[in-house]
């Protein structure tokens, strides 16, 4: 298995975890989150010691989720 696909087996969705939303496997931890505290401006450092479950891999995984996310939408720029 090539690097590029590894990332997938560290996210599930699982109806009975977290209302079904993607999270890191084998926690309850949501990929929304940790997406969402990278672009607050929070390093992986910091996620990873907020979060001591997870390892580097995991946000790297989370990322890469949320970046497959958004390829499968076009998405509008917002105009202001």
């Amino acid at each position: 298995m090539t690097e590029m696909s590894e990332w997938r087996k560290r996210i599930s969705a699982d109806p009975a975890v977290h209302h079904g939303d993607p999270c890191i496997a084998g926690s309850r931890i949501p990929v929304s989150v940790i997406v969402g505290s990278i672009a607050d401006g929070d390093s992986v450092e910091q996620i990873l010691k907020s979060y001591p479950q997870l390892k580097r891999e995991d946000v790297q995984a989370a990322l890469h989720y949320a970046a497959a996310a958004v390829n499968r939408f076009d998405v509008v720029p917002i105009v202001k």
